[in-house]
C-alpha cells in the first residue's frame, strides 16, 4: 500500500525542531527549502552557506544569483522549481557534509521529493550527484548527461559556486542548463527555451527565404541521438542500476 505524503509544512517543522546531529547547535536557521511545492523540477545542492543561514532560504547569494541566471538557459524560473539542499543546516566554515551527517537529514530530504514528486532532478555539484545516484563517480564524469532513478530523471551539474571560483566552468553550465531545457521542452515541461527561440526565428527565416525562391540549407546533417534515446544512451550502466519501481526511491 503506497504511504501518503507528509505535508511540505509538517516535515518544515520537523526539521526545524531537529537536534540529531551537531550542526543544529551551530545554525542560525533551518534552510529547509523554498518554490513551487507542485514544481516538476527539483533542485537539490549541497549544503546552506553563510547567507542561506542566516536568511533560511536555498541560494541567495552570488551562488543563487547565478543560477537564476541559469534556470533561464532551460526555459524556467525560480518560481517554477523547488530548491532544496542534502543537508538543512550549515556546516561550519562551509565544510563538506560529513557521512553521519547525510544519514541523519537525507531523511528530510527524501520525504520533500515524495510529496513534490518532481519528473526531474537536477543535481548541483558532486555531493548531491553522489547521493541521489549513489555512485562513486564525480560531477566531471557525469554532468549535463540524463540518468534515471526509480520514476526520476536525474540530471547532474556542476555546482553554481564552482563557476564563480573558476570561471572556466561557466561554458559547461550553461550548456548543460541549455540541454536540460532541451529535455524539458520534449517532455512538455517547458514551453519554450532560449534555444527554441532561436530556431523558430531560423525557420521563419528560411521559410521567408524559401517563399522569395531563395535556397536555403547546406545537405543533410549529421546524425545526432535524439533528446528521446538520451536517458537510456547517456546512462550507460548507471541508468540500468539506477531503474526501479515507479513508486520506489532509490536515494
Amino acid at each position: 500500500m503506497k504511504r501518503p505524503h507528509i505535508p511540505l509544512e509538517t516535515l518544515q517543522a520537523q526539521a526545524e525542531a531537529c537536534r540529531a546531529c551537531p550542526l543544529a547547535e551551530g545554525r542560525t536557521h533551518v534552510v529547509f527549502g523554498t518554490g513551487n511545492p507542485q514544481a516538476r523540477v527539483l533542485i537539490v545542492g549541497e549544503a546552506p552557506g553563510k547567507n542561506e543561514d542566516l536568511q533560511g532560504v536555498p541560494f541567495v547569494g552570488a551562488a543563487g544569483k547565478y543560477l537564476n541566471e541559469l534556470l533561464a538557459y532551460a526555459g524556467l524560473r525560480r518560481e517554477d522549481v523547488y530548491i532544496a539542499n542534502v543537508l538543512k543546516c550549515r556546516p561550519p566554515g562551509n565544510r563538506n557534509p560529513m557521512p553521519s551527517e547525510i544519514e541523519v537529514c537525507t531523511p528530510f530530504l527524501r520525504e520533500q521529493t515524495r510529496t513534490i514528486d518532481p519528473a526531474f532532478i537536477v543535481t548541483l555539484g558532486n555531493f548531491a550527484t553522489k547521493f541521489i545516484l549513489k555512485t562513486d563517480r564525480g560531477i566531471t564524469g557525469l554532468h549535463g548527461k540524463l540518468y534515471q532513478t526509480g520514476k526520476f530523471m536525474v540530471f547532474p551539474v556542476f555546482h553554481p559556486a564552482a563557476a564563480i571560483y573558476d570561471r572556466r566552468k561557466r561554458a559547461d553550465l550553461e550548456d548543460d542548463f541549455a540541454t536540460l531545457g532541451e529535455h524539458l521542452l520534449q517532455a512538455g515541461i517547458v514551453a519554450r527555451t532560449p534555444q527554441s527561440v532561436v530556431r523558430e526565428a531560423e525557420a521563419m527565416a528560411d521559410a521567408q527565404l524559401a517563399a522569395n525562391g531563395v535556397a536555403v540549407g547546406n545537405g543533410p546533417a549529421p546524425t545526432e541521438m535524439s533528446h528521446g534515446q538520451e536517458p537510456s544512451a547517456a546512462g550507460a550502466p548507471l541508468s540500468e542500476s539506477h531503474a526501479g519501481e515507479q513508486e520506489s526511491l532509490q536515494f
